[in-house]
């Protein structure tokens, strides 16, 4: 018998080379997504409450009540609209799972998705396995902003959908409410669905605001918003995540969630339940990133790398292509091994590898670590041979 493979191209990803290979050379790790401390003790404090109570059963395959109530109430504080917590409101096993159901629900063999690159790597494999045909669209070199009018010239009578994200992965960009704008004109009146990632909602910098999809009232109806309480609350272990759609879309989306995970972790949902009703816990989420960045990058500016201060994300990019020609995959090992700092080179993010000569550090750690790392990076042109 011969398995003949659905994702042939797909191989480990590079964030768990990375971190295996920041592990195995006593590296500091700047290279995988998650945070390099602990949440607030009171959530771990309500978490344990909850087990302890005996809330350790299923859940509701849509998630509790009280957690769709809350995060409900928080989108209208934070977005101006409130989702049905009842209709629209999904809490899922986290943001990568939102993703794959909410493109498995509306993405059917032969479809289009437009997909705009550097992009996050489970975009392509969730439309591929579901018969969907990724189609590439750059973003704009130098800030990653979107370039409109390659978009619309993308769009065929057989898009299906538009895969976004800010803030975004890797560049850190936040969309403006012009590129809101823009993308409610090309998909008004078109049937073309947009998923969109937003799982750094909370983590922008220099008083920027995030804007979701799903609170353009043209967008609304047609969007799948995928958040993730992981990343904001800094437990992106406990793989907690949720979708916010119209009635419609998540009627679809919750036939293909009930068969992928049925339900999330139970005594967590109602600790975030509990936790999120001050709403300061998460407003101040921009506050606490934002002394990380601005320390990574007073740090940054000491060595001989080029960059723009992240906009939004933990991530910040840096070119080196004034200071070498290695290949980034190259430069990232090296990095990891000689300097012991690891990164992530951003060719993987491009479906036909384009190397700019730019790498991705993840400044989500503690400021001893970012300090240490930033001390090791001074001695970059020493590496480059």
């Amino acid at each position: 018998m011969t398995l003949i493979s659905k994702l042939p191209h797909i191989e480990t990803t590079i964030f768990t080379i990375m971190s295996k290979m920041a592990t195995d050379e006593g590296a500091i790790n700047l290279s995988q997504g998650f945070p390099g401390f602990g949440s607030d003790p009171i959530l771990l404090e309500m978490v344990a409450k909850y087990t302890q109570a005996g809330y350790n059963q299923y859940s509701p395959m849509s998630g509790i009540p009280a957690l769709r109530n809350i995060l409900a109430k928080k989108t209208q504080l934070t977005q101006g609209y409130f989702p049905n917590p009842d209709q629209e409101v999904t809490i899922v096993s986290g943001a990568t799972e939102a993703i794959f159901c909410a493109v498995t629900s509306v993405v059917r063999s032969g479809d289009e998705v437009i997909v705009l690159e550097p992009a996050y790597d489970s975009y392509e494999p969730a439309i591929t396995l579901n018969g969907g045909v990724p189609v590439y669209v750059p973003l704009n070199q130098g800030d990653f902003s979107v370039d409109w009018e390659r978009v619309k010239t993308a769009i065929t009578s057989k898009t299906r959908a538009i895969m976004v994200n800010s803030p975004h992965n890797p560049s850190g960009y936040v969309w403006s409410v012009e590129d809101v704008n823009q993308l409610a004109e090309l998909v008004e009146n078109t049937g073309i669905y947009v998923i969109s990632d937003e799982v750094y909602e909370h983590i922008t910098f220099d008083n920027r605001q995030h804007i979701s999809i799903g609170s353009h009232p043209i967008l609304r109806d047609q969007t799948f918003v995928c958040g993730s309480f992981g990343k904001t609350f800094h437990v992106t272990g406990w793989k907690i995540g949720y979708c916010i759609a119209p009635e419609v879309l998540s009627g679809e989306f919750r036939k293909v969630h009930q068969y992928v995970t049925f339900s999330t972790v139970t005594p967590i949902q109602y600790a975030l339940a509990e936790y999120l009703e001050e709403p300061e816990r998460y407003l101040s989420i921009p506050d606490f990133y934002q002394k990380k960045r601005d320390l990574f990058a007073e740090g940054l500016a000491q060595t001989e790398l080029e960059f723009v201060p992240s906009t939004g994300s933990f991530f910040q990019l840096v070119s080196y292509g004034h200071l070498s020609q290695l290949p980034d995959r190259v430069l990232a090992e090296r990095m990891t091994k000689e300097l012991k700092v690891a990164c992530i080179p951003i060719s993987v993010f491009y479906s036909d590898r384009r190397d700019d000569k730019i790498i991705r550090f993840c400044f989500a750690k503690e400021e001893r670590e970012l300090m240490e790392a930033l001390n090791r990076l001074k001695g970059l042109k020493s590496i480059i041979y």
